[in-house]
């Protein structure tokens, strides 16, 4: 169950984050929404609300999840950006998923916002110098400070590692 949850394992940052460890994660969030693309675009209805294992969410809420998840941390770059350290605000992201919206909704929806949100990230990311990627914002989960260089890992990862969840079904099923 455990390699089902966390194909990739779990997200450990480096004690020093290269510039060429960074430009690999960039370009991670690069890349990521044409490959989610690739794979999920043309699923049915039937494969799209299969859960990616026992209890987990289905394709439909992963695509939907990381595009809101994306989006969120879009967003913290900017504030961090904007504000000295900010507090952000965490979301309940089970919750989220079960929302009415996104019952049966179209995954291009959130395909395109994908699209739209890396394309403004990737270009955030790469204007920053050094100062600003040191710039941090707190996660109240934990009272944990974290540093903008940190924050590019943590979603490079977070969406292959929801990408993952997805590449892995599609494989045990034999969609390919």
């Amino acid at each position: 169950m455990e390699a089902l949850k966390y194909p990739i394992g779990t997200f450990t940052p480096p004690a020093t984050i290269s510039d060429e460890k960074l430009k690999e994660w960039i370009t991670i969030l690069e890349v990521l929404p044409a490959q989610l693309r690739d794979m999920v675009s043309e699923m049915k209805d039937e494969q799209l609300d299969t859960p990616y294992r026992p209890e987990g969410w289905t394709v439909r809420q992963v695509v939907h999840h990381v595009a809101d998840s994306h989006h969120h941390s879009y967003i913290r770059f900017k504030w961090a950006l904007t504000e000295d350290n900010p507090i952000i605000k965490p979301y309940l992201e089970k919750e989220w998923t079960n929302l009415p919206d996104l019952k049966g909704m179209p995954v291009e929806w959130s395909l395109k916002h994908l699209e739209a949100v890396h394309y403004k990230l990737v270009r955030l990311l790469r204007s920053l110098n050094d100062e600003q990627l040191e710039r941090t914002f707190i996660h109240p989960d934990g009272n944990k400070t974290i540093s903008l260089r940190q924050n590019v890992g943590q979603y490079a990862w977070h969406g292959m590692h929801h990408y993952m969840h997805i590449a892995n079904l599609v494989k045990r099923e034999g969609w390919s």
